[in-house]
């Protein structure tokens, strides 16, 4: 069995806003959510900016009983998550619910939780931990929350490939769909980075930008760290047809790969042969994508070496931004913030700039989409992920 998979519904929640709507609402208008972080003291990491949730209040979505239950990344899942089901109109009966899934990404998991619990521990010389603190932490709190909310009694599980999470989450959801192996998938990714553990140790990359994320500009400096989560909820296309649900695309194709290169430096070859088995998916060529929406981390080694494989694939006619220079990189959350983007850009035919963007590299000699939205009506795109570790996954969505 092979059937067509649609999404029905978005959810979305990150620096660029607390909806879907405010999030698109920035995209088109290059609104940048970097700025000053506020979840660590002042002058504690190198770097001052981040991307953040702007005034999140876990108090705003949950009883206080259940926020407690939950860490940051989890309650970001689980907003993204009712937003996206709520928009799909789907509703998870005793049926659907046996034949549904949940695939979530995560890089970290609940380090707000295991952070929190080593300052009590080491600085605070507290003997106790809080007695919920594994659930809390465990990177898949976020999934089985979600599968709980809406008996979701299928496939329920978290992936966990640094960077490239959320996008291996949705192509192995989308896969379970289109073979049939179940009627619905809830995917996507969360992440929570701003804990002061975590950003030492990104400290002590050196690869994070002192001021904000310029992808593919010739002075970029770096990433930006980001949090925030992305749902997607997959359905049959006949089936939503039938249910006369809104369809905001079609995922055609799923591809993956390793560089089996090196730790952290990225590798162009890599990359390809994931752009490569994702459009072999979905049985297109690479000339026919209109747009990329780029890993664009903004580091000096990885947009040249993404820019290089893009050309391999698809050639030099094709439109690319990286959205992380407006929402920051959401590191285990960025695929499926990304695939949001993407899918929002095909059915509104605008795509997303590349914000910040001030010299041209010829390093980076594509139409990265500087600084200001474009109108254009594109039918295929590819959405690039690439994680330390050297793994690729990469998505194909088109406009229906």
């Amino acid at each position: 069995m092979t059937r067509r998979v649609a999404v029905t519904g978005i959810g979305v929640i990150s620096a660029l806003g607390r909806s879907r709507g405010e999030f698109w609402d920035a995209l088109k208008s290059a609104r940048c959510g970097i700025g000053p972080m506020t979840l660590v003291p002042a002058g504690s990491v190198r770097f001052e900016n981040g991307a953040e949730v702007p005034d999140y209040r876990a108090a705003d979505y949950f009883e206080e009983k259940e926020a407690a239950m939950l860490d940051r990344f989890a309650q970001f899942a689980l907003i993204a998550a009712r937003e996206a089901v709520a928009d799909s109109g789907i509703a998870f009966d005793d049926a659907l619910g046996e034949a549904s899934a949940v695939v979530t990404g995560s890089c970290l998991g609940g380090k707000t939780t295991e952070d929190e619990g080593f300052r009590g521990l080491y600085e605070l010389k507290s003997t106790r931990f809080p007695p919920l603190s594994i659930p809390k932490a465990m990177a898949n709190a976020g999934a089985s929350r979600i599968s709980l909310e809406y008996g979701i009694r299928g496939p329920v599980y978290t992936i966990s490939t640094a960077c490239s999470s959320a996008n291996h989450a949705i192509g192995q959801a989308f896969w379970m769909v289109r073979g049939g192996v179940v009627e619905a998938a809830i995917a996507g990714g969360s992440e929570a980075p701003f804990s002061l553990g975590v950003l030492k140790a990104w400290e002590a990359m050196r690869v994070v930008s002192p001021d904000t994320c310029r992808p593919f500009s010739k002075d970029r400096r770096g990433l930006i760290l980001g949090e925030g989560a992305a749902m997607l909820v997959l359905e049959s296309l006949e089936r939503a047809r039938a249910r006369g649900a809104r369809v905001y695309g079609e995922i055609a194709g799923f591809g993956m790969s390793s560089d089996a290169f090196h730790l952290t430096q990225p590798l162009a070859a890599g990359a390809a042969r994931a752009m490569r088995a994702a459009l072999y998916d979905a049985r297109i060529e690479g000339p026919a994508i209109g747009y990329v929406n780029a890993h664009g981390t903004g580091t000096p080694a990885n947009d040249p070496a993404e820019v290089e494989a893009i050309r391999a694939v698809c050639g030099d006619r094709v439109l690319v931004s990286s959205t992380k220079s407006m929402h920051g990189h959401a590191l285990g959350a960025a695929g499926a913030i990304e695939a949001a983007a993407t899918l929002l850009a095909l059915d509104n035919e605008l795509i997303p700039p590349t914000a910040n963007f001030t010299e041209a590299d010829p390093a980076c000699n594509l139409d990265v989409v500087p600084n200001i939205a474009r109108t254009a009506a594109v039918e295929w795109a590819l959405s690039n992920s690439f994680a330390f570790g050297g793994l690729n996954a990469a998505l194909v969505f088109r406009r229906l």
